[in-house]
């Protein structure tokens, strides 16, 4: 005879042990299947995977009244107000879908932490059989270790919510599964003894400890940060009071190629604000005792967040999409390699943001000049990728007035950001592009205060939009950022108002490149560019060229962003005969060219 426990005192118990066998088999199943659901399409649209969280919520709480096929399971009192919380949490989250991310993760975690601890309490009541005590004492630990990981993840978003919640609904399904059907047999034998043994529970119990921590295990790198910024960044009390001088500066080997010498210096600039902060740079000469022209390098996204300074990532150079470092100073010139403003130093990072990056690039140069051993030419040409593309147009419009003693001598801008307004309307259709969206938003709300998130960004996704803006692109962790943009493909756009209206589209406009840059410019751009398409980059051309502006204009076939700065790219040897020819004081032509390679 079954005995009767603390649950059998209350209607929803005796509801509880009324309940067919096959009912609860069926409510097994359903939580596998949603569990299998949430985990295979973590990248659903927000507010779906919300409302699928929400369900397995709500189905949680009815397992933990129903599923409980055992009369051990019958003991446990807590069973009640702890389904209780998991129906109030499920509701919460069905009628406010697009509440924070946060609170989704701190509703999930706090529950799976109170459930596994009264299961690990559970598994030292007197009476049970071993293989009930490790059964309850591995699902609490199981249940502990999801409920961290979803608590303390550092870039919280719903994809790792809905893979740490989802395993756990399909482990709980498996489980009353097993118990119900097990139960069923037990019953229908008529020599069944009062008390068998459950070792298969006791092995899927072990099982659910495994993923757990294979999971953790798994997903350990990803929670590690990138970089750590050190003291050489802090800037000292008593600066120069005027742009363009040295701080300090110390020796860097850091991919620096043999048959050079390198530096980091820190310096001074003008912001946002016109008044002095400071910045960082990379400095990388040739070996010798000449004079080297200089290249004027501004790199391509690394980040927004002060740890994502080039200077800072294990593969300063490359991080920055400069991989042809070799090649520069095979060539006798020198690499002139700025950070930015809050890249390294202290922020805001003024991110697609022209005249502030310009300052920065020129006064970088200015400031390397005092490096006595370093021995550069003020013959400089500019070069710039992506982001550093239209930081290089920037500089070269604004050197004559700003920085008269650098002889901009060229601008090679590669891949350019030169339309700051198209890049942000049509980067969130990039697979991935939310991530380079969620650092112009992040820039342009702190710097321009009548730019905000309450306006523009869907407070669905505001969450995952501040957590992917501290990422940097080397960082371990950015696949979650990335997966969690991939999360709204199916609403792929994060903005509740079109960002090229109002206050944040007059500010971008406000920081599209001039098209009289005043040196000759070079233009390279690939034709299967899926960031910056090479329609825009028409478009922006056309605008110079009716500028009056002279431009050198190649289009490469075939290839793709960040791959034209390849090594083997055909862009590279254009690039370089062109620098040569503005080194070597030729004359550039009066008309804008178009090569289609």
């Amino acid at each position: 005879m079954a005995r009767t426990g603390f649950l059998s005192r209350f209607p929803l118990g005796r509801l509880h042990a009324r309940l067919p066998g096959w009912m609860r088999i069926a409510v097994a199943i359903v939580a596998i299947v949603l569990g299998a659901v949430i985990v295979i399409r973590p990248t659903s649209a927000l507010d779906t995977l919300a409302l699928l969280l929400g369900g397995g919520m709500i189905l949680t709480g009815v397992l933990d009244l129903t599923g409980r096929a055992d009369d051990d399971a019958e003991r446990r009192w807590w069973q009640i107000p702890l389904a209780f919380a998991w129906f109030a949490a499920g509701t919460f989250v069905l009628l406010w879908p697009a509440l924070t991310v946060r609170i989704v993760a701190g509703l999930t975690g706090v529950l799976l932490l109170i459930s596994g601890l009264l299961t690990v309490a559970a598994a030292f009541r007197r009476g049970k059989g071993w293989d009930a005590r490790i059964a309850d004492a591995a699902f609490g630990v199981t249940g502990l270790i999801f409920g961290v990981l979803a608590l303390f993840w550092p870039d919280i978003t719903l994809l790792v919510v809905a893979v740490v919640f989802g395993g756990w609904l399909i482990m709980q399904g498996i489980t009353d599964l097993w118990k119900a059907v097990r139960t069923r047999r037990v019953r229908r034998a008529d020599d069944a003894p009062a008390a068998p043994h459950r070792w298969g529970r006791t092995a899927l119990a072990l099982v659910s400890v495994a993923a757990a921590v294979a999971t953790a295990v798994v997903t350990m790198p990803l929670r590690e940060g990138s970089t750590v910024v050190d003291e050489f960044y802090a800037a000292p009390r008593d600066i120069p009071d005027t742009a363009g001088h040295l701080v300090r500066a110390e020796e860097f080997t850091r991919d620096v190629p043999m048959g050079a010498r390198g530096w980091r210096i820190l310096y001074t600039t003008t912001g946002v604000d016109d008044e002095i902060r400071v910045a960082s740079a990379l400095v990388v000469v040739p070996e010798g005792d000449e004079r080297w022209p200089v290249v004027d390098w501004n790199h391509g996204t690394t980040g927004f967040a002060q740890h994502c300074a080039p200077s800072l990532q294990s593969r300063p150079f490359w991080s920055g999409t400069m991989y042809i470092l070799k090649k520069v100073i095979a060539e006798g010139w020198a690499v002139v390699a700025p950070d930015y403003i809050g890249l390294g130093t202290e922020g805001p990072h003024p991110y697609l943001m022209g005249e502030p990056s310009a300052h920065a690039s020129l006064d970088a140069v200015r400031a390397a000049w005092e490096l006595d051993d370093a021995r550069l030419s003020r013959s400089t040409v500019v070069w710039g990728h992506s982001q550093g593309g239209g930081a290089a147009l920037w500089t070269g419009a604004v050197a004559g007035a700003y920085a008269p003693q650098v002889w901009v001598r060229g601008v090679a801008a590669l891949a350019p950001a030169a339309d700051p307004v198209g890049l942000v309307e049509n980067v969130t259709d990039v697979t991935g592009g939310s991530i380079f969206a969620s650092f112009a938003f992040a820039a342009f709300s702190q710097i321009y205060p009548d730019v905000t998130y309450g306006e523009y960004i869907r407070p669905g996704a505001t969450t995952i939009v501040r957590a992917m803006a501290q990422r940097c692109l080397t960082d371990p962790g950015t696949v979650v950022s990335v997966l969690a943009s991939l999360g709204m493909s199916r609403d792929p756009d994060i903005f509740a108002e079109d960002p090229t209206e109002g206050a944040l589209g007059e500010d971008l406009e406000e920081n599209t490149p001039p098209a009289w840059v005043a040196a000759p410019v070079f233009v390279g751009q690939g034709a299967a560019d899926s960031v910056i398409s090479a329609a825009t980059q028409n478009a922006s051309v056309a605008r110079m060229c009716a500028a009056g502006q002279t431009v050198d204009y190649h289009l490469y076939a075939g290839y793709e962003h960040a791959q034209i700065m390849e090594g083997y790219s055909p862009l590279i040897e254009d690039l370089f005969a062109w620098t040569h020819a503005r080194f070597d004081g030729e004359q550039a032509g009066t008309e804008c060219t178009r090569t289609d390679e």
